[in-house]
């Protein structure tokens, strides 16, 4: 491996600002953030009243690298270098604050981006000094604005059910890790990419193939006028393979893989890359051959990922500290606390400090939350049992202090968002003896066959007050096994629907195979890297219904290459 093929994703060291010579030292983001930070509290915290009470600066450093072959062809590299500015302050009191819900207004008034703040690369002091005052002088017109409303709202509302104050103090902190540069050797991924990319794209029944390789490094660089400083990375690499066709009814059809690790060793060889892929491939296959499945209800398997994408999506968000707070939310939990709300064998806990399971990488794992609070370790259900929320800096009823769950995607206000959701159980099988159950369960509920979801893609849930309390999960393998003995088939067309408090009663037993799903999930305050922990679990009853398809025929014209060769891959 020689040096020119090797590409360094951080440069620790940024170039000196314009006009400076290399003799000069260039200054310190964090000292250059904490000099304006407190010019800006000395001079606003008395400028109105309500006063300002409370400032943060938080600089969002990323640098991300990205190359895909798509149908296959070798795309040119994606390269990105940007900094983003947030400024949270909060006038009023703890108590009472300018976050405040209002209540009876759009949910807009509450959830709305703020705005997309670039930051200067450059190691300017004045430059950077200019982008916090010019944002800081924004934000505080804007709350002192929604202060008025707030209070205003209170006073023409009725009293809200959850009088805990708006705002905890915590423990300052100081943290500091040293810049450490993502390398990776361009030429060998490069041609991994190539050749799976020719692979997947080289069948008549491949409408579409992408093979991507992408890392992102992350670093936050945070003040506030509590004391805490705070400077911590983390790093996101990713491959990903997608096939995808269409079947002869106009349904769409995908198959995927996606590795994701915090450092380049952590991703997989090319041996198995290329299992992976032909494997994709045969599913797809399938899948494009697969009969519809009507609406059903009966006995069903969830594979481990698919497992974990279940819960984090029908339970982990209604888990989540605001939602059990706003009057908006259906609130489905928020008074179960010490009543059992899954089987006593499960339990469940969200880690963020955990960076792997099993040797594999979590995608969930930070050190601080965007509110500067340390990650930890939260027992949310344990035996069946409700313990915990998950929360931020806004206390909710009977749950004073933050657990460091406050999240977001630069841009937009923090909420309560899931880590590493992590799903146990004390009630175990083998997956073998697992699919037995399944079979006998049909048995004896008289059903001719079960369902496996061995992938989920994601799904959405609506915790809303003003709608059902109900969620939508989207399988992208599914197989049905019969109860008499005859071989299992793929099927398509289904999405599994329910409530939560029902799906969940129906959980009967698990497998010994936990496995880790690692995503992307995006709620009101954005994409946050999350994980979910699960095992297979057997449910005695699953509810689907038919998929939405499209109506437009498969191609007519083959693809170049395939004319004659129906089925063949291009030699």
């Amino acid at each position: 491996m020689t040096r020119s093929t090797i590409v360094p994703l951080i440069l620790c060291l940024v170039s000196l600002a314009s006009g400076a010579t290399s003799a000069e030292t260039p200054p310190d983001l964090l000292d250059v953030m904490r000099e304006e930070l407190d010019r800006s509290m000395e001079n606003l915290v008395r400028a109105s009243e309500p006063p300002m009470f409370y400032l943060q600066y938080a600089v969002t450093e990323r640098r991300s690298y990205e190359i895909a072959v798509v149908n296959g062809g070798l795309r040119a590299p994606d390269v990105s270098h940007h900094r983003y500015l947030d400024v949270d302050l909060r006038m009023g009191s703890m108590e009472l604050d300018n976050t405040h819900e209002i209540r009876g207004g759009s949910w807009r008034e509450n959830y709305a981006p703020r705005r997309m703040v670039d930051f200067p690369l450059e190691m300017d002091a004045l430059a950077m000094r200019a982008a916090l005052w010019n944002e800081t002088e924004y934000q505080y017109r804007k709350a002192l604005e929604r202060l008025t409303k707030v209070l205003s709202n209170r006073q023409v509302m009725v009293e809200e059910e959850d009088l805990s104050y708006d705002f905890s103090p915590v423990t300052s902190h100081q943290f500091s890790e040293p810049c450490v540069p993502t390398e990776w050797d361009a030429d060998h991924w490069s041609g991994i990419l190539q050749r799976v990319g020719r692979y997947l794209s080289g069948f008549r029944f491949v409408r579409e193939s992408n093979v991507t390789f992408a890392i992102q490094d992350k670093t936050v660089y945070m003040v506030n006028n509590e004391g805490s400083r705070l400077e911590h990375s983390n790093h996101y690499l990713r491959l990903m393979l997608r096939t995808s066709g269409m079947a002869e009814d106009g349904m769409e059809l995908n198959r995927s893989q996606h590795y994701t690790a915090a450092i380049i060793e952590n991703l997989p060889d090319e041996t198995t890359v290329m299992q992976d892929a032909e494997r994709l491939v045969d599913e797809l296959r399938a899948l494009l051959d697969a009969p519809i499945v009507e609406p059903y209800i009966g006995p069903a398997i969830l594979r481990n990922r698919a497992s974990g994408v279940f819960f984090h999506e029908i339970f982990g968000h209604r888990i989540e500290g605001h939602r059990q707070k706003s009057e908006r939310e259906g609130q489905t939990f928020t008074k179960k606390v010490g009543h059992q709300i899954l089987p006593e064998f499960i339990s469940v806990y969200d880690d963020a400090t955990q960076a792997q399971f099993n040797g594999v990488d979590l995608r969930g794992y930070y050190k601080f939350d965007d509110e500067g609070v340390p990650a930890q370790r939260v027992v949310v259900v344990e035996n069946g049992i409700l313990e915990n929320f998950l929360t931020t800096r806004s206390p909710i009823e009977n749950f004073p202090k933050s657990n460091g769950h406050a999240r977001r995607q630069a841009g937009l206000d923090v909420v309560a968002r899931q880590g590493n959701l992590i799903v146990q159980s004390d009630r175990v099988v083998p997956y073998q003896e697992l699919r037995a159950l399944l079979i006998a369960e049909c048995q004896r509920q008289g059903k001719p066959y079960g369902l496996i979801f061995e992938d989920i893609s994601g799904g959405f849930t609506m915790t809303g007050r003003g709608g059902p309390q109900a969620f939508k999960v989207i399988p992208r393998l599914v197989y049905r096994v019969h109860a008499d003995g005859s071989p299992d088939e793929v099927v398509r067309g289904v999405d599994i629907v329910g409530t939560p408090l029902t799906s969940f009663s129906k959980v009967l037993m698990a497998a010994d195979d936990d496995a880790v799903f690692n995503g992307t999930c995006g709620a009101e305050s954005g994409g946050v890297p999350v994980s979910a922990v699960s095992p297979s679990i057997l449910v005695a009853e699953i509810e689907v219904e038919k998929r939405r398809k499209g109506q437009d025929r498969p191609p007519i014209l083959p693809p170049p290459g395939h004319d004659k060769t129906p089925e063949r891959r291009i030699p």
